[in-house]
């Protein structure tokens, strides 16, 4: 599965309460409440660079599905994990926390669930692509296409 793309976050789930859970710092609570990250994958076979942006702060981070890696949360804090895929689905395997992120239609869809504390909570992040490069595209060709997701990646290198 491909989830090269920009992403945006267009709904949460119980994300306050997971970030309390796993020992987030309580500005970052406050702070993360009301911002719609926008997330940047660039896959490339089985090499993954992942932009984080937010109002406060970017974040890049770098993993290889099936090595460990550190990566840099919000937050600033390093954490070590292992990216695995099965089914089409990223797992990643943090001390904290795991994320299962899948791609539905035009949708990603990551869910975490922690490992700490015994009382269940979970967050999701659903998300949805944008097309950036397809308007473009489209807007100068005015080609007429129906919604779908026709590029791997925006850039220099477009696959259709």
């Amino acid at each position: 599965m491909d989830f090269s793309g920009t992403w945006k976050v267009y709904s949460e789930e119980n994300l306050e309460e997971f970030l309390k859970v796993i020992g987030a710092p309580e500005l970052l609570v406050k702070m993360r409440k009301d911002v719609k990250p926008e997330l940047v994958i660039e896959q490339n076979g089985r090499d993954f660079t992942c932009t984080i942006k937010t109002p406060f702060c970017s974040r890049v981070n770098c993993f290889t599905v099936g090595k460990e890696s550190e990566i840099c949360a919000l937050d600033g804090r390093k954490v070590k994990c292992t990216v695995r895929e099965e089914d089409g689905k990223l797992i990643c395997e943090t001390s904290k926390f795991t994320s299962v992120r899948e791609i539905q239609g035009d949708e990603m869809i990551d869910v975490r669930s922690q490992h700490e504390n015994k009382s269940e909570i979970n967050c999701s992040y659903l998300y949805k692509v944008i097309y950036i490069c397809m308007y473009i595209y489209f807007f100068f060709t005015k080609v007429k296409v129906k919604k779908s997701r026709p590029f791997k990646k925006c850039g220099s290198k477009t696959v259709w």
